[in-house]
């Protein structure tokens, strides 16, 4: 097991403890004030106010009146630059915490492009233990779905059909049976639920059926890829949730899934977000880890259609297209041409 201290973002020599200043320009504003308010306090009271005057009966009660205005408005000046000193600090602590987020994400959609792991770039399915594990702990978090039939799926009905018992608890299986076949199958509704990743950190159904998705490998090939493409995204401020498409009737993604392209399939180019295509197609014509993972994108999604539609309903075809995969799709393919 790799050591812990080698996978920290320190590592990457973004979010290293920078040595703080003895004095910044919050003391210095603060000193400058306390002197002048200490200077013009002394000149009202020794010279602006007449001789005598807090003397008296009330002489006791004058002197305490006179050392609170004196003295707590220096106070409060002080107050406020500690204030101001612990803001910028974590403001400074903020950024460098994105900045190590930023490299580490782009690192591991680096590691995944180019089809290495390193101790670093953790699968995915332990990330979503992790997150999973930490949601039991706590109780508090960040801030939705339909039901639809559960038929088994094109790749479910390709595995075989679990064996009969024999002799007690023992399963009889023939020679060469893989563990993938003897699984249980992986149900639409888990499906569509997956290709639209978890809602929030409390959203114990999207991973749960995401982590199901991920065990039936052209579905988790697929996620993969969308993970991928939606982080790159997201890098120039691109989420699908802030799109919203027209959406398209089943009889055109059918016609999608049995292999039609060009206009006759136009209605599927639902994305007319101005900013979000211009943003991906610049970056599709510069960066080539991004066009590189936008089309792998999309062959993922094409193959994974083509054989959802042939037992999907009309519901659940609909259904699919408003996840966030099939959003990503629909921008993508206007870039690429598909809808042309």
């Amino acid at each position: 097991m790799p050591d812990p201290k080698s996978t920290r973002p320190t590592s990457l020599g973004i979010y290293d403890k920078t040595p703080q200043t003895p004095i910044t320009g919050i003391e210095v504003a603060a000193i400058v004030l306390s002197g002048l308010w200490l200077v013009g306090s002394a000149v009202f009271f020794l010279v602006l106010v007449p001789r005598g005057a807090l003397g008296g009966p009330g002489g006791a009660f004058d002197f305490l009146l006179t050392m609170l205005a004196v003295f707590l408005p220096v106070a409060m000046i002080w107050v406020a630059a500690t204030a101001a000193r612990s803001t910028k600090v974590m403001r400074e602590e903020s950024r460098r915490l994105q900045a190590a987020i930023d490299a580490i994400r782009q690192a591991y959609v680096v590691q995944n492009q180019s089809g290495t792991r390193t101790p670093e770039g953790a699968s995915v399915s332990r990330k979503l233990d992790e997150i999973a594990a930490a949601q039991r702990k706590t109780e508090t978090a960040l801030a939705t779905f339909s039901t639809s039939r559960q038929p088994a799926t094109p790749r479910a009905a390709a595995r075989a059909v679990t064996p009969p018992a024999a002799d007690g608890d023992q399963v009889a299986l023939p020679l060469g049976t893989s563990a993938e076949e003897i699984r249980p199958p992986l149900s639409t509704d888990d499906f569509i639920r997956a290709l639209n990743f978890p809602e929030t950190v409390e959203d114990k159904v999207g991973f749960d059926a995401l982590r199901k998705a991920l065990k039936d490998r052209p579905t988790a090939l697929l996620i993969q890829a969308a993970q991928d493409i939606l982080t790159l995204l997201s890098q120039d401020g691109i989420y699908m949730d802030d799109l919203r498409p027209d959406m398209a009737r089943p009889e055109i993604w059918r016609r999608f899934g049995a292999g039609a392209r060009g206009r006759e399939i136009a209605a599927l180019g639902g994305i007319r977000d101005r900013s979000s295509l211009a943003l991906s197609a610049a970056r599709m014509k510069k960066d080539p880890i991004f066009r590189d993972a936008a089309h792998h994108f999309l062959r993922r999604f094409d193959r994974m259609f083509a054989s959802f539609a042939e037992t999907a309903s009309d519901a659940e075809i609909s259904e699919l297209s408003d996840t966030r995969t099939a959003r990503a799709f629909m921008l993508l393919g206007r870039i690429a041409g598909t809808f042309d």
